[in-house]
């Protein structure tokens, strides 16, 4: 009970400071970190079960990373894999460089200072990712090169956090390093197998129920997660290689769209642990070494990102904006610089210093790479000097779709054919896995998903659409794609479907174009028909009849 009350106390106060940062329009997560500040030993000290706290944050991560792999398919990760290492790894030399260099100069000493350099490189992939999904850019050029080089930082960051556990246990560092290549060999491969060979064997039965597809998927994260985790590596890794391995099934939109609420709840609570480490006790004369080190991240790593970008010939605003994403400190490094102190390699003055170097990055960037259009348009004459020549633009993207329809239902066909011939690309969604198979088997992009579910329309492409069309006879579906579509694109043509007059009318309230009603169409065909050719014209009826049946065969199959 006692676990149950702390738990309570501590949402009450993070939904009343949410409150007042959506009320002055500020970021959330800021809001969450006050959270963290205003209930941690700092000010109220009202969390005593840090770990349960600190587990249900956990999920959150494991949820988020998850998500964010299975917008990660194949195509994408080639697209950008080879620039992700590059920045990546420059990114980490030139700010351990430069991170060294400054600690130095501040009289930090020679381990201090490595230590400080190592955990200046890493940015926090938790943080980026959630701003990125949020500002839907996950699919954008610089969210998809921005997540591999995060990536590829998580990566190091296991290898570094392996060393440093090796010289704590006094191990062999070969036989650990051998150790960890290992496992993660057989970790890929086990997944590698597992997605191509077991999983599309599963999609389909599981897909027969969305509870069965909910849960699996669950299961399925976590389970990936914790085996990562065993053997080794970050569940961070684990949570994001189990995403990729579904990335390619044709019901990714309603896997995210489903566990999307679940993240959104636990990754509260990643924040609010984030900010009730942060002891003001402890501030003291780190106060200044922490101001220029935090100037350092915010200013000198957008700097080198768009300076090696540049080098690749992206634009100066992919690489502003993928710049923005490594201007804070990652929570990874704050796990190092325990781990360091227990080891008593750094002093509790570094810790405490580097944890307010963690707060105002991750602050900051939070709003910059909130508002990096604004920043961008502001900065954007004094950045010519990180563009070359020859640009690499922004890519045609699967994502992008002339028209978007939702449903197969009878008469699709005759849509899909219509398109084709018009050259208009086309994407259908569609709640049946045997539709959503056969489409995509003759070569039409076809997605699983629920229409009713705004998680899931949330995920699609609407914004470059230039018409809806919904042939789903549910009013509720209709009413709730249209409100959508509306809201976040007013212009686009919207045909949807009616059986009864009065939904009609509240359809077409709502900004349908048109509105598609099966017995009105019917009917007057009907009477066009008999204008044009009399009454009985049972030859004329018997031909349209046989038209009709053909179209019916040639529909069903």
């Amino acid at each position: 009970m006692e676990i149950f009350l702390e738990i309570s106390r501590l949402l009450v106060v993070a939904t009343v400071v949410a409150g007042v940062m959506h009320l002055f329009r500020q970021p959330l997560i800021i809001g969450h970190i006050i959270t963290g500040i205003l209930v941690g030993p700092a000010v109220f000290d009202l969390v005593d079960s840090q770990q349960v706290v600190q587990l249900f944050s956990n999920m959150g991560i494991v949820l988020l990373l998850f998500i964010i792999g299975l917008g990660l398919n194949p195509k994408i990760i080639r697209e950008v894999g080879k620039i992700a290492v590059v920045t990546g790894l420059g990114q980490i030399l030139f700010t351990g460089v430069l991170a060294f260099l400054v600690a130095s100069s501040l009289g930090l000493g020679t381990t201090p200072a490595v230590y400080v350099a190592i955990a200046m490189a890493f940015s926090s992939t938790i943080i980026i990712l959630k701003l990125l999904s949020d500002k839907r850019d996950t699919h954008r050029l610089y969210g998809k090169v921005a997540t591999g080089f995060l990536l590829i930082q998580d990566i190091v960051a296991v290898s570094v956090l392996i060393v440093v556990s090796a010289f704590a246990q006094q191990q062999p560092l070969s036989a650990t390093l051998t150790q960890t290549l290992l496992a993660g060999v057989l970790f890929i491969c086990a997944i590698v197998l597992t997605a191509r060979y077991v999983l599309p064997r599963l999609q389909n039965f599981l897909a027969q129920s969305q509870e069965l597809l909910f849960l699996f998927s669950i299961g399925w994260g976590f389970g990936v997660a914790a085996i990562a985790d065993v053997i080794g590596f970050k569940i961070e890794i684990g949570a994001l290689a189990a995403g990729i391995a579904l990335a390619n099934s044709s019901y990714a939109f309603e896997i995210s769209s489903r566990m999307r609420p679940l993240r959104d709840f636990f990754i509260v609570l990643f924040f609010i642990v984030l900010g009730s480490e942060l002891h003001l006790s402890s501030i003291g004369a780190g106060a200044w070494p922490a101001l220029v080190l935090s100037i350092v991240i915010l200013i000198g790593n957008p700097i080198i990102v768009m300076s090696i970008m540049g080098v690749l010939n992206f634009t100066r605003k992919t690489g502003f904006k993928a710049g923005l994403t490594v201007a804070q400190v990652s929570e990874f490094s704050l796990i190092l610089i325990i781990l360091a102190r227990d080891n008593g390699h750094i002093s509790d003055q570094i810790v405490a210093m580097l944890t307010m170097v963690a707060m105002i990055t991750i602050a900051c960037s939070t709003y910059l790479i909130m508002y990096s259009d604004t920043v961008y348009e502001w900065l954007a004459p004094w950045l010519k000097i990180f563009e070359r020549k020859n640009v690499r633009s922004e890519p045609d993207v699967a994502e992008e779709y002339d028209v978007i329809i939702f449903g197969f239902k009878s008469g699709s066909r005759s849509f899909l054919s219509g398109f084709q011939k018009l050259g208009q690309r086309h994407l259908v969604v569609d709640h049946s896995p045997e539709v959503v198979d056969t489409l995509n088997r003759e070569g039409v992009d076809a997605v699983y998903g629920d229409g009713n579910d705004t998680e899931f329309l949330e995920d699609l492409p609407l914004e470059k659409a230039k018409m809806i069309v919904i042939t789903a006879t549910d009013f509720t579906v209709n009413a709730t794609i249209v409100s959508h579509v509306m809201h976040r694109h007013s212009d686009v043509l919207i045909v949807a479907k009616a059986e009864e007059s009065h939904e009609a009318q509240e359809l077409y309230d709502m900004g349908a174009s048109y509105v598609m009603m099966p017995h009105y169409l019917g009917s007057l065909e009907v009477s066009r028909r008999l204008k044009r050719h009399g009454v009985p014209a049972h030859e004329h009826f018997r031909r349209a009849r046989n038209s009709h049946l053909a179209y019916i065969q040639n529909d069903d199959k």
